[in-house]
């Protein structure tokens, strides 16, 4: 049994190997920014190519991602909240990316002490830094130059990795 774990073990690390050399390839630039690692970049070029057409604008990444935000107002009181929708995996992936940022990256924690000072909510602040990194993910992804097309197959992370066994 421990001969079958190392063995796969290794597997994973191998594939790990191989995505962080195709995602460096198509989204230097996506890497490069503080709190997206190889697995975030990875999941945002998949989800690009799964669906491109839908992606004209960053708010249609955005909305795609579940990051978009949605009115809450009622009465006098102006206010949105976080949408519930939009492919989870990116969704929660840009989640991760934020809590790193608000947790070790300066410029972040002083948006947030300076917009809980506005009387703003921990979820509102969340949203805001949400939509903020689709918008530059987006924008990143695109600038890049990778084939949406070759990426257009595959529906996972794990997907890519395992097509790279076959280059």
């Amino acid at each position: 049994m421990v001969r079958r774990w190392k063995d796969l073990h290794d597997e994973v690390k191998e594939q790990d190997t191989l995505l962080g050399e195709l995602t460096k390839a198509h989204a230097p630039d996506l890497i490069e920014a503080f709190g997206i690692g190889v697995d975030t970049a990875a999941e945002v070029l998949v989800t690009v190519g799964e669906i491109p057409e839908r992606i004209g604008s960053q708010a249609a990444f955005a909305n795609l991602a579940g990051v978009c935000p949605v009115p809450a107002s009622s009465g006098k009181t102006s206010r949105h909240r976080l949408n519930r929708g939009g492919h989870r995996q990116l969704n929660s992936a840009l989640y991760r990316v934020v809590n790193v940022c608000m947790r070790f990256h300066q410029p972040t924690i002083d948006y947030v002490a300076r917009r809980t000072a506005e009387g703003k909510r921990k979820q509102e602040i969340i949203r805001c830094l949400k939509r903020y990194l689709a918008g530059r993910s987006t924008s990143t992804s695109r600038s890049s130059n990778h084939p949406q097309k070759r990426l257009a197959n595959y529906r996972s992370v794990n997907a890519v990795a395992e097509a790279l066994n076959g280059v």
